[in-house]
């Protein structure tokens, strides 16, 4: 596609001006295409990679609508946006706001972990954008406390993992309580059926943008991996983390437990080190996040759900401790490095019960990741048997033993409120 400046979309004066002053000139190949699309009024559906630039690309066609509409004293939003996280829900945002800085923009993010009273308040000061997670949302509507009948555009993000995390009956009751006639935008990594399925359903003739990078992510990444026993872990942890090399480190454990010891084991050997997972207050994990972001903590210990809305630029390394029994996390994982173009670093330590997620993981991307000292022997490295589900090393999380087939979370307690499917 023949390269473009976001001077020539058309977007509103005051939107220009924000992205000049945050030195946004050239749009993303994501936002090139649904930019124009959007902003003339199509449905969309847009198949893209988290770190492509998908925010903005709704984000900012969206604000431009608003430009055009007359305010007056209206209560109920007119942009809905549903999240699957509470960071990305906050995430979301935060880019909302940096964009519509010039502009009067009446925001409110919701999501469960926290009190319900400010975000109360400012539904009933009146939004132009809404930006929520499902549980919340639906607590809320239920409460009488927000009217989704002049939503005028809607954007479900990152549906796929929307649906892994079982909100889908959350999502169609919202999608009943919006006006017939509306602007629907959907955003997917992937598009596995129950997502074309929800596609089929509420988009309105969409078009269709699809952008798969030149150069993806997993090819940025030198990927490698350390045959370790379980027990010899910790050391390797502390031995790779002595090089000043790793600048900014996410690392990746299953469970909860097992963050909050890592993170634990990590201060006392003097690296600063935070933990954040579904246990964590909302205030918890975003100071943690802040910590990370700023360089204050220079290692991040996260389960796989919480790690859902990370997206921060400058992470040189990720090491995984525990690999993940489903291959389609470990491709998540690591693609929190190598972000906006820049090249990175994927580690990963596997013991004798990983192995078989370790196969797995190679059969999904097609490669072998380098060994990294001796190799376990050649009849032995994929040879251990899977261990059953309830038995997998760390528990929690996992889906069924499937061999490379997806694996989707169990739902292990009953929902309250936004606290639902808090299984990281």
């Amino acid at each position: 596609m023949t390269s473009v400046a976001f001077s020539e979309l058309g977007l509103a004066e005051t939107l220009q001006l924000a992205l000049r002053e945050r030195k946004h000139t050239t749009p993303t190949p994501i936002q090139a295409q649904a930019i124009p699309k959007v902003m003339a009024g199509h449905d969309l559906l847009a198949i893209a990679q988290t770190g492509t630039g998908k925010t903005a690309a709704f984000a900012l066609p969206l604000l431009h609508r608003l430009t055009a509409r007359a305010r007056g004293k209206q209560r109920a939003p007119a942009v809905l946006v549903l999240a699957p996280t509470r960071e990305l829900a906050i995430q979301i945002g935060d880019e909302f706001r940096a964009y519509g800085t010039h502009q009067p923009l009446r925001l409110a993010v919701i999501f469960g972990g926290v009190g319900q009273s400010p975000q109360v308040k400012a539904l009933t000061r009146g939004l132009d954008v809404l930006v929520a997670t499902p549980g919340r949302l639906l607590d809320l509507m239920g409460q009488g406390h927000v009217k989704l009948d002049q939503v005028a555009h809607l954007v479900l993000d990152e549906a796929d993992r929307m649906l892994d995390m079982g909100f889908v009956r959350d999502v169609r009751r919202i999608l009943q309580a919006l006006p017939a006639k509306r602007q629907s935008l959907l955003f997917s990594a992937t598009m596995p059926a129950d997502v074309a399925a929800l596609a089929r359903d509420f988009l309105d003739d969409p078009k269709r943008v699809e952008v798969t990078p030149q150069a993806t992510p997993i090819e940025r990444i030198h990927q490698s991996v350390h045959h370790v026993r379980s027990e010899d872990k910790r050391r390797l942890l502390a031995e790779v983390l002595g090089d000043p090399a790793f600048r900014r480190v996410l690392v990746f454990s299953r469970t909860k437990h097992r963050a909050n010891r890592l993170a634990e084991q990590l201060e006392k050997a003097g690296i600063a080190a935070d933990a954040i997972h579904g246990n964590k207050s909302q205030g918890a994990r975003q100071r943690a996040l802040e910590r990370f972001k700023r360089g204050q903590a220079r290692v991040l210990v996260a389960t796989d759900i919480a790690a859902r809305g990370i997206d921060i630029d400058g992470v040189s390394h990720v090491i995984n401790y525990e690999l993940p029994n489903d291959a389609e996390s470990y491709v998540h994982r690591i693609g929190r490095t190598a972000r906006a173009g820049a090249d990175g670093i994927a580690i990963s330590f596997c013991d004798a019960s990983e192995r078989e997620y370790l196969r797995d993981i190679e059969k999904l991307i097609r490669q072998r990741l380098t060994v990294i000292g001796e190799e376990p022997a050649a009849d032995t490295r994929h040879a251990t048997p899977r261990p059953p589900h309830k038995g997998r090393p760390g528990g929690g999380g996992g889906g069924g033993g499937n061999g490379g087939r997806k694996r989707r979370p169990r739902r292990s307690a009953p929902r309250t409120g936004e606290g639902r499917r808090q299984a990281a």
